[in-house]
C-alpha cells in the first residue's frame, strides 16, 4: 500500500467539480514552510467527502483502517462495499473522501512557468519540466 505523506505543509481545497465528481487539493511553495514545490492531489468519482477547507499540518492520504471505516460508516451510512474506496486525509483526523484512488503530482514551482495547474487537461502530460507523480493504493 502506498500512502501520500506530505506533513508540515499547508494544503487547501482548491476545487470541487460536482458534475464530474472531482476534488482537487493543493499545496503551494511558501516561505513559511520553506518549500519550493507545488503539490496537487486529485480524487475522482467522489461519492461523499468530509473535509476541512485548509490542512495546516499537511496531508497523510491512506485507505481507512477497518476501525476507522466502521466509525465513518456508522456516522454517515456508508455501505460496506465502499470500504476499499474510503480515504483518510490526515494521520489522526476525521477528514475522509469516498471515491477513486487519489493521485498526486509535484513539481518545482519555478519550473512551472505559465502553467497554472499540474492537472490542466489542456496542457501536455508529462510536461517538459521534471515532475513526480503517483497514486495512492
Amino acid at each position: 500500500m502506498t500512502d501520500l505523506i506530505r506533513e508540515g505543509r499547508l494544503f487547501r481545497v482548491v476545487r470541487f467539480n460536482p458534475s464530474h465528481r472531482q476534488l482537487f487539493l493543493q499545496s503551494d511553495a511558501t516561505l513559511v514552510d520553506q518549500t519550493t514545490t507545488r503539490i496537487e492531489v486529485y480524487i475522482g468519482h467522489v461519492e461523499l467527502m468530509f473535509l476541512k477547507p485548509i490542512y495546516g499540518n499537511g496531508l497523510h492520504i491512506r485507505r481507512a483502517t477497518a476501525a476507522e471505516f466502521a466509525v465513518v460508516s456508522d456516522r454517515h451510512g456508508i455501505p460496506a462495499e465502499d470500504a476499499a474506496y474510503t480515504w483518510m486525509l490526515e494521520r489522526d483526523g476525521d477528514s475522509f473522501v469516498v471515491g477513486g484512488n487519489p493521485s498526486w503530482r509535484e513539481a518545482e514551482y519555478e519550473l512551472m512557468g505559465e502553467r497554472e495547474s499540474l492537472y490542466d487537461p489542456s496542457k501536455p502530460w508529462p510536461p517538459e519540466f521534471p515532475v513526480e507523480s503517483g497514486t495512492v493504493n
